[in-house]
């Protein structure tokens, strides 16, 4: 049986490019599944796509192929990419949207998909999800070796941008930052939860605002009021209960977020 194949693209449902793209898998692969992750990224926005994906693909099995199409540069030089790691393989355009996943898994095998037998003819330049990219995908999905779609590269020189970072200060106050804003206008940080541990409790100061503490759930603080916690992903993250942060706050992706420790006590672990 073929493998499942998940999706993320920025193409929306409105038009037949989903459609189009699932069609030509299922021509290729009929047994394979296919998965929706997201098709609503906001279009162009490869960070967001990378976002995206590191948020789903630690849940899905390791011989799952993930399918990425966020491709602004669809016709141009950018290449065309298959990674395999030991949590699944991606397929992908090599514009950085991959950031997260090879920031955090070590790269086994990457290719350039150049070997055009595994590809739908002819090829749209643009629109090589389609093309070149769901092809790739269900041949994989039927067990194609990744070498035999191209070139081997060299990990090192797949493109990457550089995956926010908090900072720990020498009083040990941390400097995080907004890396998403999520449907609910949640404003999700760059700072992961075990960096919490160094004290019982943190003071956070965000948007000239300041929360007191860090809660467990929305449902901790009243209606429409300011809330820290940490989100599904494992970041800390700037809510509002039942309401919208970023719109509240006038907050967007890249704005800081300040720490301070309540106690001087450190936690030893």
């Amino acid at each position: 049986m073929a493998a499942t194949i998940t999706l993320i693209t920025d193409f929306g449902l409105q038009d037949g490019h989903v459609g189009a793209m699932k069609g030509v898998i299922h021509s290729i692969a009929p047994q394979s599944t296919l998965i929706d992750i997201s098709h609503y990224v906001p279009p162009q926005n490869i960070r967001w796509a990378g976002f995206v994906l590191m948020t789903a693909y630690l849940f899905w099995p390791p011989n799952t192929i993930h399918l990425i199409v966020v491709d602004p540069g669809v016709g141009t030089g950018r290449r065309a990419i298959a990674v395999q790691t030991a949590k699944g393989i991606f397929v992908a355009p090599d514009n950085g949207v991959l950031s997260y996943v090879l920031a955090r898994e070590r790269v086994m095998m990457a290719v350039s998909l150049t070997n055009e037998q595994y590809w739908h003819h002819p090829v749209s330049p643009v629109f090589h999800g389609r093309d070149i990219f769901g092809p790739v995908a269900a041949h994989l999905a039927n067990g194609l070796p990744l070498q035999r779609l191209g070139e081997p590269l060299n990990p090192d020189s797949l493109i990457v941008f550089a995956v926010p970072e908090p900072v720990r200060h020498f009083d040990r106050h941390i400097t995080a930052h907004i890396q998403h804003i999520d449907r609910f206008g949640n404003c999700i940080s760059d700072l992961p939860a075990h960096w919490l541990l160094e004290s019982p409790q943190w003071r956070i100061n965000v948007a000239n605002r300041t929360i007191e503490s860090i809660q467990q759930t929305f449902a901790d603080v009243p209606e429409r009021d300011l809330v820290a916690l940490i989100d599904s992903s494992g970041f800390m993250a700037i809510a509002v209960r039942n309401g919208n942060a970023a719109q509240m706050l006038g907050l967007e992706i890249g704005d800081p977020i300040f720490l301070y420790p309540v106690s001087r006590d450190v936690l030893i672990i």
